[in-house]
């Protein structure tokens, strides 16, 4: 276990957690808001306690899947524990948990909030939960990636634990400018919707908002009523930007080299398109009577359903009131999910197609014993590992998925919410139905299902297996024995 790197991957997070931070110091000081300075002393205390751990650079850079793991998931844990300090410390959430509940739903890109009141905030404080979006959209340490000195293919089981999908490529022969490229064509999307949106006469404070909620797909709201009282040109801009930055970021690169037939026909967009067009048609079908004109049926439900497949989270209306075919729909959107290698939450599309062509040879191989098959993705065969690889990760979401809503019904609420509720945060949705409806947050459960349900936030923004290695006793017991060497370097 290389701990001196891992250690060095934290001080690097910490430093540029503080530089963030700076962020909403700006912002708060612009507006002439105290809260700045609670931003401003956390951001010194991140980028000096950061400096100190990682002043020593470790002689060795080799980087295992293994330390790729436990540096993501303890980083994005460091990351949560300070973000939340601020909000804290300026009493706009004077309980800790809450603090901290808030903030992993931010880095995750969940939405799911605990305030009734938004508006209430700081503008820091509102600018620091969007922001926060962003930075976990494409992930923090897919940006270190571009900047420390790793060998040994290091670079790429960082980046393999952090990225989301059945199978994590390289677009480019080298990671780092992989990484690279992934951030120029994010950054570029984010400033061209944050343009359109100031062409719609929105303000530059909620444009900035939109934008870094949308780019991260995160979907925390800055107004009281969401989108509501947005015009439909607002509305639209969003939508289609939630469905670009859903799409598998491979897609973009492909059409920048001029490759619009091979990103075109990419298995995965194809059918994500497909499933947004066909949920968006059911729905519109099902609410247009209750509007007074079809295109704001379909304004509203193309809104939606692109806010919930692309687990953005962002309402303009209250969806748990409308029919339950609507609501199930949506509710199988939260299960499904993104493309992988973009900024969505959820099981990823690409995945539900691998589990169904799965199925498909299995039927095959009941009728024809004898055949070999072999899954075809993309034109080019699967390797068995992302199959294996795919199935390990649905049994065990599903294993995760029902302790949850086991540990969270001793409550006593009822099934809807306790459901949806874990449904929303596992696969970093942000609304659910019933008490967590759009309409409504997650202020209302106690304090140790918000434990709960940010362990789910944060293992779902991580697929999984970055967060559960850390609680394997072998891992441990090698680091208890690594430690002893050095403190006994004769024995």
């Amino acid at each position: 276990m290389n701990s001196s790197m891992i250690r060095y991957i934290l001080g690097q997070i910490l430093k540029i957690e503080g530089i963030f931070m700076m962020v909403p110091t700006i912002t708060g000081a612009v507006y002439g808001e105290k809260e700045a300075f609670a931003y401003l002393a956390v951001g010194i205390f991140c980028a000096v306690f950061g400096l100190v751990i990682s002043l020593k650079k470790p002689s060795d850079t080799v980087f295992y899947l293994k330390e790729g793991c436990v540096a993501t998931a303890l980083s994005w844990i460091f990351l949560s524990i300070f973000g939340a300090m601020p909000m804290f410390i300026t009493g706009e959430i004077p309980n800790y948990i809450d603090a901290l509940f808030e903030t992993v739903s931010g880095f995750t890109t969940t939405g799911a909030s605990i305030l009734s009141d938004v508006e209430a905030l700081s503008h820091a404080s509102i600018l620091w939960r969007s922001f926060t979006h962003w930075i976990g959209g494409m992930g923090v340490l897919v940006f270190l990636l571009a900047i420390i000195p790793m060998t040994g293919g290091s670079h790429m089981n960082l980046m393999k634990a952090e990225s989301p999908g059945p199978s994590v490529g390289k677009l480019v022969p080298k990671v780092k400018h992989t990484a690279r490229i992934l951030y120029i064509i994010y950054i570029g999307m984010t400033l061209l919707e944050l343009i359109l949106l100031l062409l719609g006469k929105m303000n530059f404070f909620e444009a900035l908002n939109a934008a870094f909620g949308t780019a991260g797909t995160g979907g925390f709201s800055f107004k009281n009523d969401g989108f509501a009282s947005y015009s439909p040109y607002i509305r639209w801009v969003v939508t289609v930007f939630m469905i670009m930055f859903g799409i598998n970021f491979n897609a973009y690169y492909l059409i920048i080299l001029g490759n619009f037939r091979k990103a075109f026909k990419m298995e995965e967009v194809r059918a994500y398109l497909l499933i947004i067009v066909v949920a968006t048609g059911i729905i519109v079908a099902q609410i247009v009577k209750s509007y007074t004109s079809t295109f704001n049926a379909i304004t509203d439900a193309a809104f939606h359903v692109a806010s919930i497949i692309t687990s953005t989270g962002y309402a303009s209306t209250d969806f748990n009131l409308w029919p339950q075919t609507s609501k199930t729909i949506l509710v199988i959107l939260m299960v499904i999910g993104a493309c992988a290698g973009s900024t969505g939450g959820g099981i990823k599309v690409s995945r539900i197609i691998i589990l169904i062509k799965s199925i498909r040879k299995e039927l095959r191989s009941y009728i024809h014993p004898k055949r070999v098959s072999k899954i075809i993705m993309d034109e080019k065969p699967l390797e068995h590992e992302v199959v294996r690889a795919t199935n390990v990760y649905i049994v065990t979401f599903t294993i995760i998925y029902v302790a949850s809503v086991l540990l969270i019904s001793l409550e006593g609420k009822d099934l809807v919410t306790n459901f949806t509720s874990v449904l929303a945060t596992l696969n970093n949705i942000g609304p659910g139905l019933e008490m967590v409806g759009p309409a409504s947050n997650f202020g209302h459960f106690n304090y140790f299902s918000k434990i709960i349900l940010t362990f789910d936030m944060l293992i779902g923004r991580l697929e999984l297996f970055p967060l559960l290695i850390l609680f394997h006793p072998s891992l441990w017991k090698e680091m208890i024995s690594q430690s002893r060497r050095h403190k006994n370097p004769v024995a």
